[in-house]
């Protein structure tokens, strides 16, 4: 029963960080899963795995609720995501059959150097608004992008906005422009990526009784309940903060992150 009040406790916080940053909360929820899957009793063997397409899971309900917030807003451009959504949907897929390949310790370190990096570039970016002028690149590059990053978010379980967030807001969106686009992006990550954890783990041993694939299902309606309700406070405060003070928040997220499970990837448990 316990647990599955960690799983409540997790999607509340996860979806306050979805709406507000533009994430799907997997940062939060790709950890949190570890921890609680570890100390359940889980099977090391896939408990990453099994973390990371729990994940994909979860954002598929995370970012229909923020994005429904920020569109309400005009928080959204939709030609970008229109440009994005293609090249997301493959590379998920694509980032699901990889992620099944690879040990869950290289998975930990992987997702730990990339939100150390990105972290680091919110943190350290100078202060500016930039104007959505046309300043993006060409439709076919944006969609190459998108497989890129819908690659990536699939093999780390997030939904992406630790890439796109940083993206469109170098390249002429508003910040808060940035976020709302972003949480559109992440729903066909996320339903791209969970399809394909669920059918690259169909036959893998150790998993539990209530798991389809690498979906652990009590922990997604769990997560999914909680992300939906409290993803609409984290996007009607990202319309009430400035654009600096979000990114430095953002990428504040990202270091903790980053520096937690690079430890854990290393064997060094802080908590």
């Amino acid at each position: 029963m316990l647990m599955y009040l960690w799983f409540l406790l997790a999607g509340a916080f996860a979806g306050v960080c979805a709406g507000l940053f533009g994430v799907g909360g997997g940062l939060i929820i790709v950890p949190v899963l570890m921890a609680i899957f570890g100390a359940y009793g889980y099977s090391p063997e896939v408990i990453t795995h099994l973390a990371v397409g729990t994940s994909l899971a979860t954002i598929v309900v995370t970012s229909i609720s923020s994005m429904q917030s920020h569109n309400k807003r005009g928080g959204v451009r939709w030609d970008v995501w229109r440009n994005m959504s293609i090249g997301l949907v493959v590379g998920s897929v694509f980032g699901a059959f990889v992620a099944e390949k690879l040990k869950g310790e290289i998975l930990t370190l992987l997702i730990a150097g990339m939100a150390l990096f990105m972290g680091f570039k919110m943190v350290m970016a100078k202060k500016s608004d930039a104007v959505a002028t046309g300043n993006l690149p060409s439709a076919p590059v944006q969609s190459a992008v998108g497989g890129l990053i819908g690659m990536a978010s699939a093999v780390f379980g997030i939904g992406g906005g630790s890439f796109t967030v940083p993206f469109l807001s170098r390249f002429g969106l508003t910040m808060q422009q940035a976020v709302g686009t972003s949480s559109d992006c992440g729903l066909p990550i996320a339903l791209a990526g969970a399809f394909g954890f669920m059918f690259f783990g169909r036959n893998v041993q150790g998993l539990p009784p209530d798991a389809i694939g690498f979906v652990h299902l009590s922990a997604f309606v769990c997560i999914s309940v909680m992300s939906y309700i409290f993803a609409k406070v984290g996007a009607k405060l990202a319309h009430q903060l400035p654009a600096s003070t979000l990114k430095r928040m953002f990428g504040g997220l990202l270091l903790i992150v980053g520096i937690k499970m690079a430890l854990g990837g290393l064997g060094i448990q802080l908590f």
